[in-house]
């Protein structure tokens, strides 16, 4: 029940009616059976500001940011922690007695799929396809995981140089054009091979990124950073050619789990968030 005692919590992002960030936190925050709310809130890019001042005011405990403010607003916060400046997004807010501080969990709700399945990284190559905004909170996990060298995969490597450079001080990424013969030659090393491109999302299946399964590492693991649909055509040829493989389900409720974390002190139950999330896709 919601009492003048419940805090609040949301999310922010235009347009925000297809977020199942809510369905997923307030699974979590029953199964914990603390005194929270968490609602979907619509803010126009040209209200952003208006609308952090207003759940500043409004004493929200915190709030997820998504598309299209991640990177927005930062210049509205008064602290960013390092990964997200790193990354250079952020997409949680924690209010403290109104210092709104910024965070970036992406990152850990990738690598804890990872982590679950006891993936090895350290001194490893993982290979990205695409190199959009997704893809920097995923260089940031694997390069604190250890991993010896990230490479991106792209149509246009001069693009995606800018972003390997954000990271050069942090280690060692490597832009290939996904077509040539240096990016096979890393195909075949990989221990990791993650798709951030979105060539395969719900409603547009039948796309996928252009990779030859002849040249992976039969031991590489396959992760894409999608969950609509549960199985892309990506994950489903990786399966098919004998790769052990993972959605962005885990990553989701993970990033999120985190946040939650962040505003509350509990260790959320990541299960319960995932049981929500496919409950709410069927």
């Amino acid at each position: 029940m919601i009492t003048g005692k419940t805090k609040n919590l949301g999310v922010i992002g235009w347009p925000i009616a297809h977020s199942l960030s809510p369905v997923m936190q307030n699974a979590a925050i029953a199964a914990a059976g603390i005194d929270y709310n968490y609602t979907a809130l619509p803010v126009e890019p040209e209200n952003l500001a208006a609308g952090v001042q207003g759940l500043r005011a409004l004493h929200y405990r915190g709030f997820n940011v998504t598309i299209p403010h991640k990177g927005a607003v930062m210049s509205l916060l008064d602290e960013i922690d390092k990964a997200a400046q790193v990354i250079g997004a952020v997409n949680t807010v924690v209010n403290d007695n109104g210092h709104l501080t910024g965070y970036n969990t992406d990152y850990i709700g990738f690598m804890g799929a990872l982590e679950s399945r006891h993936i090895k990284l350290q001194s490893e190559t993982a290979v990205l396809l695409g190199a959009g905004g997704a893809a920097r909170a995923v260089i940031w996990g694997l390069l604190q995981a250890g991993v010896r060298e990230v490479v991106l995969g792209v149509r246009n490597p001069a693009k995606a140089q800018k972003m390997a450079d954000d990271f050069a001080a942090y280690g060692t990424v490597t832009v290939c054009h996904w077509e040539q013969a240096d990016f096979t030659a890393k195909l075949r090393e990989c221990a990791l091979l993650v798709n951030t491109t979105p060539l395969g999302m719900t409603p547009n299946v039948d796309a996928c990124p252009p990779v030859d399964w002849s040249n992976v590492n039969p031991e590489a693991f396959v992760y894409d950073i999608i969950y609509t649909p549960a199985e892309t055509r990506f994950l489903r040829e990786a399966r098919e050619h004998g790769h052990a493989v993972v959605n962005g389900e885990e990553m989701l409720a993970g990033q999120g789990a985190e946040a939650l974390k962040l505003w509350t002190g509990i260790e959320p139950d990541i299960k319960k968030m995932q049981e929500a999330l496919r409950a709410a896709l069927a």
